[in-house]
């Protein structure tokens, strides 16, 4: 699909995010599951690339049935092992990181890939690395801001000179390795607040938005905020680029995908619903998220790549779509065919709508 940008227009680009799920036995997790579970995982990044995919998106957790803690390494290894596909996190928790530190791992990803590494950094999904690194949960926003801020001032320049209230200051600091890309891309990583699309659009970042459930149209009067909010900063439509991260399955059928995909999907949401106070998930409430409206991208190549673009124009134009599969217990067969058929025949199929 050619997205409009003003004057210009570009393919949107059709990726892949992981959390890097551990292998569960019997609740328990084990060493050897977990060994056989990163190795899947480079698995499935290398053939995303081989299949001609865009992008391919670590998270960042800090918790037992995750493996992505360190999601810099893992990109790192993915990057020895890849030679077109672009590498991210998705997201880097910044408010618990130190943005010196990210900026150096992002930076040696980029030479290890030979330009190919960006960053999506957010406040994350999760709290429990807030307690863990030390950080105050009611200092949320503002950590994140200061840091946001920090980053990009190390992102322009090699000699840093800054101060702030949650990190010690920096003073005529040279921040090394430099990236291959100048500049190095950050996108900002967002779910639902009026003020993060806000930040975003002010700062000229380009914006990526986790999608997980409802009615992607919704989100529209949050996207033309960050687009408002761009334009007021004098930044040109081009710049101002829009990615998803949306839940999504993709076999030869809608059926085989439903069948597949629903029945991890449901113990998934239902064990985070429990921590969150949500009901547990019916197949009437995953019917409807599955329809045409609804956040879900389960089904065919052809019902999927139609969705997207129904995504796409409900939003005034994306320029990037990644599918987050890998929660649903599926098989590492399964989800290697699922990248086939996005890389194969989604892919062409959106851009040819």
């Amino acid at each position: 699909m050619l997205v409009s940008t003003s004057n210009t227009f570009q393919i949107m680009e059709i990726g892949i995010d992981s959390f890097a799920s551990a292998s569960a036995d019997n609740g328990k997790y084990i060493v050897n599951n977990n060994i056989q579970s990163i190795a899947d995982l480079l698995e499935r990044i290398e053939r995303a690339d081989q299949v001609g995919l865009d992008i391919f998106g670590i998270g960042e957790h800090h918790r037992k049935e995750f493996l992505d803690s360190a999601p810099s390494v893992l990109l790192a290894a993915a990057a020895a092992k890849t030679k077109q596909i672009r590498l991210t996190s998705a997201v880097t928790v910044l408010s618990a990181a130190d943005p010196v530190r990210v900026f150096q791992n992002f930076a040696t990803i980029d030479l290890i890939s030979k330009g190919r590494a960006e960053m999506v950094v957010g406040r994350g999904s999760f709290t429990e690395s807030f307690p863990l690194f030390g950080f105050n949960i009611h200092d949320y926003d503002e950590i994140f801001a200061e840091k946001l801020q920090l980053l990009l001032q190390i992102r322009a320049h090699e000699v840093v000179n800054w101060s702030g209230r949650f990190r010690p200051a920096l003073k005529n600091q040279t921040i090394y390795p430099r990236p291959v890309q100048d500049p190095i891309p950050i996108w900002l990583g967002v779910g639902g607040t009026p003020q993060s699309f806000a930040r975003a659009g002010a700062l000229g970042l380009p914006l990526m938005i986790a999608i997980i459930g409802g009615e992607t149209h919704r989100f529209r009067p949050l996207v033309d905020i960050y687009r408002q909010a761009g334009k007021a900063a004098g930044f040109a439509p081009n710049q101002l680029k829009v990615g998803l991260h949306s839940l999504g399955y993709v076999a030869e059928t809608t059926e085989q995908a439903v069948e597949e995909y629903y029945p991890g999907y449901a113990e998934t949401f239902t064990r985070i619903g429990k921590e969150r106070g949500w009901p547990p998930v019916t197949k009437d409430q995953f019917n409807a998220q599955v329809g045409k409206s609804g956040a879900l991208i389960v089904g065919s190549p052809q019902e999927v790549a139609q969705k997207i673009v129904r995504h796409s124009e409900a939003l005034g134009g994306i320029s990037r779509l990644n599918f987050q599969m890998d929660n649903a217990s599926l098989s590492q067969e399964k989800l290697l065919k699922s990248i086939e058929l996005i890389g194969n025949e989604v892919k062409p199929l959106v851009n040819k709508l």
